[in-house]
């Protein structure tokens, strides 16, 4: 399935690496791992965190004006939304950028113009009715039975979000109750919300990176877990943890993300790009784009990709074709986390703020940044958001990738460390449908 491992080497051979001056510009300590991978393969690399505590320190150099730097930098990367302005300029004026375009920011940070987008190219999309009175929403469910999903949108805190709610009564009765029974609570916290048709399947995303020109194979077939807990039970996180592989394009990826090709060369956008799918024998249903690199998903690619990053990233910003060298099988990697996560509280960050991660061999592979410092060559907890290790695996079967992983995790000592243990396990029933429905060939 993914045995298109390239053998070439990027920019063919030279005697000696070509060394790079990176400058990622953050408004949270996002890219810290990928900024190590590089700085580690040899490259000089600049950080700038607009909302920076102690993350990285005695492991990156963070500086504190990034546009200062721009003329110093072989490459600029932006590592996550509402950095399109900015990028679009320094591409206008001829600078190698990664990430970033007002077209991409606004693909993923306003869904309604997202959706709009995935229908104009064709792709099929899951109707949704957008609201901002409960009243006339549960009116809707009266006249309209049926299973939805219920989600927070607008400019709300990240937290309000988690309080996204799928109907399992066919009818919709238990979405109605629930919002009966809360509209009241719901109405001071979450003014704009949105009912989007609820359809069972497999979710599945579809990505690759993409060169201003054109998109680099392989791509990448990724299964996220964004709940707390083992089981897809309790609350709605960033992410828990995902599961992986590279191939080359697919039905999946040629119904979904393939189609943005001639758009991303309108907006001459470098970087990554996934679309989020629901999955099953009727169609592929695109639900939300990701515009930048994923977390975790960055972290994990690293447990896949046998090229060196500092090479690809400076090919693709510079608009050349690149042969991206993977792993033949399956990576996982799991969020390890400490408390309050995911809740913001700042009296508990401080109860386990500095606290050393300690590894009983010496052996830091598929060990990946969260919020982690180095003092005094010991790995401590930094940061804010309790969100510390990502631990990767790989291996010919996902079985064995995930075996690999948390066979890796075990080496870690880290007090009240915790994290979902089942990561991949879903993948067997899963590739069978996948493999049915024919998305993978």
């Amino acid at each position: 399935m993914n045995d298109q491992n390239k053998n070439g080497d990027g920019n063919g051979s030279h005697p000696e690496k070509n060394k790079y001056k990176f400058l990622f510009v953050s408004w949270e300590a996002l890219s810290g791992d990928l900024a190590w991978k590089i700085k580690n393969e040899g490259h000089e690399v600049k950080c700038y965190i607009k909302n920076v505590t102690d993350e990285y320190d005695g492991m990156l150099e963070k500086v504190t004006d990034w546009k200062s730097l721009v003329d110093w930098a072989d490459v600029v990367v932006f590592d996550d939304i509402g950095f399109g302005k900015e990028a679009d300029k320094l591409r206008k004026a001829g600078k190698p950028v990664i990430g970033g375009s007002e077209y991409t920011d606004s693909l993923e940070d306003n869904r309604e113009f997202g959706q709009a987008e995935m229908k104009r190219l064709g792709m099929l999309t899951l109707p949704s009715w957008d609201f901002d009175d409960y009243d006339k929403a549960l009116q809707f469910i009266k006249e309209n039975p049926g299973r939805y999903v219920y989600k927070p949108s607008g400019f709300i805190p990240s937290d309000l979000k988690s309080l996204l709610f799928a109907g399992k009564e066919e009818d919709g009765k238990d979405l109605y109750e629930i919002l009966e029974q809360n509209k009241k609570v719901f109405s001071k916290k979450i003014k704009h919300f949105q009912l989007q048709k609820f359809v069972n399947g497999v979710e599945v995303g579809a990505s690759a990176f993409f060169n201003g020109d054109k998109f680099i194979t392989p791509i990448l077939v990724a299964f996220e877990h964004k709940r707390l807990f083992p089981g897809e039970l309790g609350l709605m996180t960033g992410e828990m943890g995902t599961s992986m592989f590279w191939c080359e394009p697919n039905k999946l990826f040629r119904e979904t993300t393939g189609k943005m090709e001639e758009d991303l060369r309108k907006a001459k956008y470098v970087g990554y790009i996934d679309i989020n799918c629901i999955v099953n024998g009727r169609g592929i249903y695109p639900l939300e784009f990701t515009c930048r690199f994923g977390y975790p998903t960055i972290n994990i690619q690293q447990e896949g990709v046998m090229s060196e990053w500092g090479e690809f990233l400076h090919a693709i910003a510079n608009g050349q074709h690149y042969d991206l060298r993977t792993k033949r099988g399956f990576q996982v990697g799991v969020v390890c986390v400490v408390p309050p996560f995911p809740y913001e509280d700042k009296e508990e960050v401080e109860i386990y703020r500095d606290l050393s991660i300690l590894f009983k061999k010496p052996n830091l592979e598929g060990i990946h940044l969260g919020d982690v410092k180095i003092i005094d060559g010991i790995w401590r907890t930094a940061g804010n958001c309790s969100y510390h290790l990502i631990i990767t695996g790989s291996g010919v079967t996902m079985e064995e990738a995930r075996k690999q992983a948390y066979s890796r995790i075990d080496n870690v000592i880290l007090i009240n460390m915790f994290y979902r243990t089942d990561i991949g396990a879903t993948w067997g029933d899963d590739s069978d449908k996948l493999q049915t429905w024919g998305y993978l060939y």
